[in-house]
């Protein structure tokens, strides 16, 4: 499937958001999906993962989760983070992703939800929401927050837990959790697939075999072909179940 591309930005309680948006070409109205980014931000492998996404049939879009710094790219960017250059990306990124509150986050979540229902592309009915690294956080404090309107929620290699087991308290969402090895204990990954339970809505919650944290970015070291396939095949039935029954 044909796809455009656009550049929008979204009004915030903080001003504009800039973004990436992604759809099918020819008129018709899709599903929306919100995708937040990791850490890195907006960048040519979102925006391929975007597009990717897009040709199943969705309005995909990727916010910039630092916009209060600037226009993505909010920092300089080698074309691969490696590991030589990550120590110093990571450093100038603490600071943003560090001041990003769940306050800030939740009012952009607020902002995000509204223009992707609000797009002419999109269809009536509720959206998905998936996240990347601290984009998987995000992701499920979007879907927490809005119930009944996020009706598919999907994180990888994001700390999801970190908002403690009452984190989850109210969603409605059905779930899909990729996590690396090494990113969570078997304890904490216990505790989190027993709050999942708590919540009464499907999921899956599922160490991807022999990866590392990042794993879907082919533009670090941490990428794994083989992962991101497995990413793609839990997401696209999730979002494919979740949406056409919304």
């Amino acid at each position: 499937m044909r796809t455009e591309t656009r550049t929008p930005h979204i009004p915030t309680r903080d001003g504009l958001a800039d973004a990436f948006a992604a759809f099918p070409e020819g008129g018709e109205r899709h599903p929306g999906v919100l995708m937040y980014p990791d850490g890195f931000g907006i960048r040519p492998v979102l925006r391929d993962m975007a597009r990717e996404l897009a040709g199943h049939g969705y309005y995909v879009l990727v916010p910039n989760i630092f916009h209060r710094h600037g226009p993505a790219p909010v920092i300089e960017l080698p074309e691969h983070i490696g590991e030589e250059a990550r120590p110093a990306v990571l450093a100038r990124l603490m600071p943003l992703i560090e001041a990003h509150t769940a306050e800030r986050a939740l009012s952009d979540a607020d902002a995000y939800i509204g223009f992707l229902t609000g797009r002419p592309e999109v269809g009536p009915g509720p959206v998905g929401v998936t996240g990347y690294c601290v984009g998987g956080l995000l992701a499920v404090r979007t879907a927490v927050a809005h119930p009944g309107r996020v009706a598919a929620l999907a994180a990888f290699h994001g700390p999801v837990g970190a908002d403690g087991p009452g984190g989850l308290a109210g969603l409605t969402a059905r779930v899909h959790f990729g996590h690396a090895e090494g990113d969570m204990t078997p304890e904490s990954l216990g505790e989190l697939d027993r709050a999942l339970e708590k919540t009464g809505v499907g999921y899956t919650s599922e160490v991807y075999p022999g990866t590392v944290h990042g794993f879907t970015m082919s533009d670090t070291d941490a990428f794994d072909p083989a992962a991101l396939r497995r990413h793609w095949d839990r997401l696209l039935p999730l979002l494919g179940r979740a949406l056409s029954d919304g």
